[in-house]
């Protein structure tokens, strides 16, 4: 296969440089006046960057926030059609997403409603992520990056004939498909032990001797500081419960060792640990295994919980994470199902500390000492016994989402550039 130099690299002679502007519309949006409220809470998704915040679909159909024609009217908002590029040009640039249906965003994208005899709007998705950086480095503006309208609508790019476009991003969506397919699931076990952890320590509906719900069976409840609880239970500590790790180390102190580092990016880009040498990594970390929960203790208003299955023995964990211990044997579940509930999550907000924002933090130690109910042991140990295999189930397709997007990392720029090539008269990928 023949190539030729071109303004953005090496290309396949057949393929062609384009502005952007060429292939598509690029639209911005807007925000209607925040203090009418006709404006909102109507049926049209309003998207922003902060929507796109560790969202690692490719589709988005909603955002926080919804407007109404009225507040569409009044605005610069525009309403985009399904398929539309989104793409986030300041705070941060980069977000990319398709729109999954009709809706607007505010002023913090440059969409492209694609030509459909020009582009395909998947592939343009891929294409934009892969241009990520080249985007970013020409943005302008001294207190924070922008890219403007004309930036955006001059920046060139390879585009392939539209047939390949299709074939290109068929490639990538079926390993993003997987990765949505895996999300999903893990979504639903996630729903399925956090409702049998309320039903059976929220609603007191645990089976009983016989087998039988505890509660609405007649089961005998009891006065508590806690309010009502079941006879027998007791009112402690998080302290009897779990204890916590500091366990420390600098990677830099080994440099070219490959660290499974879980990170609050890492987090919210899918809940998936990056592989990085000692020296990419800057400060000290907490060293962690299998038998740890996390909870972020920053910013605690964004429910952060993490229970890692690690895959190597040089697993670490960012230190704005609480690295959560069981103190007895065999309740890691409970505990994880415990630190996962929206109480506990109520108590960590209302105790966090510091200024507004994501400068708010918890204080590890004090977290020991907020009061909770303390079922009997082996109930503890019956829940988790119950909810392990979930677990190992979601943790397995987290590893599994881990391989395949390091296959899509990988694919991605080779294919956007053309170094690898998809035959359009078969499903062989051609390497030229």
């Amino acid at each position: 296969m023949d190539y030729k130099e071109s303004e953005v690299g090496k290309i396949p002679v057949h393929w062609e440089i384009r502005q952007l502007s060429e292939i598509g519309e690029i639209v911005s949006g807007g925000t209607p006046n925040t203090k009418i409220e006709e404006y909102w809470n109507g049926n049209i998704p309003w998207i922003t960057p902060k929507d796109l915040s560790g969202f690692t679909d490719r589709y988005i159909y909603s955002g926080e926030r919804n407007i109404t024609e009225l507040g569409l009217e009044n605005s610069s908002a525009k309403l985009l059609p399904r398929n539309t590029v989104l793409f986030s040009s300041r705070a941060p640039i980069g977000y990319v997403a398709l729109a999954g249906d009709n809706l607007a965003t505010n002023q913090g994208f440059k969409s492209i409603i694609c030509d459909d005899k020009k582009a395909y709007p998947l592939f343009i998705y891929y294409l934009l992520k892969s241009k990520k950086n080249d985007i970013e480095n020409i943005a302008g503006g001294s207190t924070f990056k922008e890219v403007s309208g004309k930036v955006m609508k001059e920046f060139k790019v390879q585009i392939p004939p539209l047939t390949e476009q299709k074939a290109i991003a068929n490639i990538l969506s079926t390993l993003d498909e997987k990765i949505e397919t895996n999300n999903q699931i893990n979504e639903k076990l996630e729903e399925m032990a956090q409702a049998l952890f309320k039903h059976w320590f929220v609603d007191f509906e645990f089976p009983n001797e016989n087998g039988e719900p505890y509660k609405s069976s007649g089961g005998e409840m009891v006065e508590s500081e806690l309010g009502m609880i079941p006879k027998g239970w007791e009112v402690g500590k998080l302290g009897e419960l779990v204890e916590i790790s500091n366990k420390s180390i600098k990677p830099q102190e080994y440099p070219e060792k490959f660290f499974e580092h879980y990170s609050i990016p890492a987090f919210d880009n899918g809940k998936t640990p990056e592989f990085q040498k000692g020296k990419e990594i800057k400060s000290n970390k907490y060293v962690i295994n299998n038998h740890v929960v996390l909870v972020s203790k920053l910013n605690p208003s964004t429910k952060r919980i993490w229970k890692p299955i690690t895959q190597t023995k040089n697993a670490i964990c960012s230190t704005e994470f609480i690295v959560y211990m069981a103190k007895k044997g065999n309740i890691l579940s409970y505990v994880f199902e415990y630190l996962n509930n929206e109480k506990f999550q109520g108590v960590l907000t209302a105790n966090a500390t510091g200024s507004t924002g994501s400068r708010q933090r918890v204080k590890p130690k004090e977290t020991l000492n907020y009061k909770v109910v303390l079922p009997p042991l082996k109930l503890m140990q019956q829940f988790s016994r119950m909810i392990e295999p979930m677990h190992l189930e979601i943790g397995s397709n987290m590893i599994e989402n881990q391989k395949i997007k390091g296959l899509r990392d990988i694919l991605l720029p080779k294919l956007m550039s053309g170094e690898i090539r998809v035959p359009l008269d078969n499903n062989e990928v051609d390497q030229s």
